[in-house]
């Protein structure tokens, strides 16, 4: 080839990559142009489920574009984190989830994702777990609960294996009060603590969204949750501190992720504009109905509280693994 063809080629091609990349950078620049969906894996109704539609209604207004919500519930939580996993790293299929992302993979249920297959863009919502079991049971608090669980063959509902309220009373009912309750996993929170309200499952463990009004109508007993301090609502509910469980502090939070990749451009664009949508006040109204506590931060914030999280629950976890 005569060298002025080679550097007429090799100019065409310089071009090209120049040309490609301004498209790449235009569409990042514009983001986002159309419709978002918030991938939740769970069933509607947990708090999960409340945190996306609560934040998403506002983020539709603060980006000027539709945020669809889609849950797709099963595996404890697998199924919809697989399917961002293997989604396009563009900032328009994003996942919403609970610790479960971390629980999954260090349990071994993850179906082949793992934890830093995803970059963490904020931590939206926090919220207590709770124990909380049928009307009919005869206990008051967890210590009553415990004597009939180590004569009785009783059984706890979560909203999946593998899920952090499953790992959390595995280690109550398994390993601490070494009693044989069999786990009973549901597809969300909410069909788990509906089971408990029926009388289907004498205990949940799960998350608080929605226990309150069947709490206050005697429909289930809240034995314990997992905040630092007790709940407004339920002002007579000790916390798993009081009740003598500190290492049960295993609160539940919602954060949102992307698929690795994603452009650091739209990163910060859905972490800004979920800060803002964090400090509204009609935002503030539906979480404080659901128990829910806004969190927030920066990109760095949230990655270094993921990493601190990933340690934790695989001590959880490593806890109630056979020796």
């Amino acid at each position: 080839m005569k060298v002025g063809n080679y550097l007429s080629l090799l100019k065409m091609i310089v071009l090209s990559f120049y040309f490609l990349f301004s498209i790449a950078h235009a569409q990042n620049t514009s983001y986002p142009n159309k419709p978002i969906h918030f991938i939740v894996p769970f069933a509607p109704g947990g708090s999960t489920d409340v945190t996306a539609r609560v934040i998403g209604q506002k983020l539709s207004e603060l980006m000027k574009q539709p945020v669809i919500v889609e849950n797709r519930a099963g595996a404890g939580a697998s199924i919809g984190v697989q399917y961002v996993s293997n989604s396009q790293p563009d900032g328009y299929t994003i996942l919403v989830v609970s610790p479960s992302i971390i629980v999954n993979a260090a349990s071994g249920t993850s179906s082949g994702y793992k934890p830093q297959d995803f970059d963490v863009v904020s931590f939206a919502s926090n919220l207590p777990m709770g124990i909380f079991i049928n009307e009919k049971i005869p206990a008051n608090n967890l210590e009553e609960l415990k004597q009939i669980a180590l004569k009785d063959n009783l059984s706890f509902a979560t909203a999946g294996t593998g899920t952090p309220p499953s790992i959390t009373c595995e280690n109550l009912f398994r390993i601490i009060w070494k009693a044989n309750v069999t786990h009973i996993p549901y597809k969300g929170s909410s069909p788990a603590l509906l089971a408990t309200v029926s009388g289907e499952t004498p205990i949940t463990c799960g998350a608080m969204t929605g226990v309150t009004q069947f709490a206050k109508q005697g429909k289930v007993k809240v034995l314990a949750v997992s905040s630092e301090k007790r709940l407004a609502s339920l002002p007579n509910v000790p916390t798993v501190i009081e009740a003598g469980y500190p290492q049960l502090r295993d609160d539940l939070w919602t954060g949102v992720f992307v698929p690795k990749n994603t452009p650091l451009e739209i990163k910060q664009k859905i972490n800004q504009a979920i800060n803002l949508a964090l400090q509204s006040p009609e935002v503030i109204e539906k979480f404080d109905t659901n128990d829910l506590v806004p969190m927030g931060g920066t990109l760095e914030q949230n990655t270094a509280y993921y990493n601190s999280e990933i340690s934790r629950w695989v001590k959880n976890i490593s806890a109630i693994k056979p020796k």
